[in-house]
């Protein structure tokens, strides 16, 4: 009882090879001089080297047999995690120059990606597709409402919404392969699996992104409450990043979900637009292998 893809026939995955932070490299307080939204986007930008590169390690385990236009999307997936994965490291090596250990973040997402690859490989594409929906309505978010990067650095907010669109352009690519590679399964089975694995998900993205954020802000010498209600603050009341994705978080957990069920292509056409992307930065890349 396969499910559907809802994909858009004409989604073309373009990567953009584009490089940040390396002569005009980001302050220490890099987003409108506030240490705590600077210690939330650090904090998450940890995660991406190794993170991606695990993403695309799951969703290559499944291409082989994948039909031609999920096989194309997959190649254009795995060619845009690369550059990510190019763009946060040296994003991440800005941070450590500004006088942050990020050994401690680091090391919290080896250890959940251990974790992951002790399991069969169906689970970390479950993991993959979990994760790809946060950074998808992340990316959403991040567009649609100015306030997130307003203050940040023009490199910095550039790198960042560059990250976004790419992620909001193959948003459904994890979710179709595993909808492929679990079309002998019931409909039911596909859904408590992936609600399971979203929801320890959630728990551990959260846990660790907060934690993350408290020690990088611990290393600017604010702690106790002051740490806790700043960063706290930023992440879930102003501007809120966190509270305000809950209601595309949930919708994962409805009957017929799909990523694509909304169409957003249109803060793609409004980013590229504004930014006036020239030939140089929308160019295709070689595909990854």
């Amino acid at each position: 009882m396969a499910a559907a893809s809802v994909t858009p026939v004409d989604l073309t995955i373009t990567p953009r090879d584009r490089r940040f932070a390396r002569e005009a490299k980001p302050g220490r307080w890099w987003h409108g001089g506030d240490p705590f939204a600077t210690a939330f986007y650090n904090a998450l930008s940890a995660t991406f080297p190794k993170g991606e590169a695990f993403f695309v390690e799951s969703v290559r385990e499944f291409r082989h047999d994948a039909p031609a236009k999920l096989a194309g999307e997959i190649k254009g997936f795995t060619t845009q995690e690369a550059i990510h994965s190019r763009e946060h490291a040296a994003f991440n090596k800005a941070a450590v120059d500004g006088g942050y250990d990020l050994t401690p973040l680091e090391e919290r997402v080896e250890f959940r990606l251990d974790f992951l690859k002790s399991k069969p490989p169906i689970a970390w594409l479950a993991a993959t597709m979990a994760l790809e929906h946060f950074t998808a309505i992340f990316a959403h978010e991040l567009l649609a409402d100015p306030r997130h990067l307003g203050p940040a650095e023009p490199e910095a907010a550039a790198m960042w919404r560059w990250h976004a669109i790419e992620e909001i352009e193959h948003k459904g690519v994890a979710y179709d392969t595993w909808l492929h590679a679990t079309r002998h399964w019931p409909r039911w089975k596909r859904w408590k699996v992936k609600a399971k694995v979203m929801l320890l998900v959630t728990r551990n993205f959260t846990l660790d992104r907060t934690l993350g954020g408290i020690e990088l802000v611990r290393q600017d010498g604010i702690t106790g409450p002051r740490a806790w209600a700043g960063l706290l603050g930023f992440m879930w009341v102003r501007p809120g990043m966190m509270r305000r994705i809950f209601r595309a978080w949930a919708a994962f957990f409805l009957p017929g979900f799909h990523p694509w069920n909304e169409d957003d292509r249109h803060l793609i056409r409004k980013y590229e637009a504004e930014a006036a992307l020239g030939i140089e930065s929308n160019r295709k890349v070689r595909a990854a292998a």
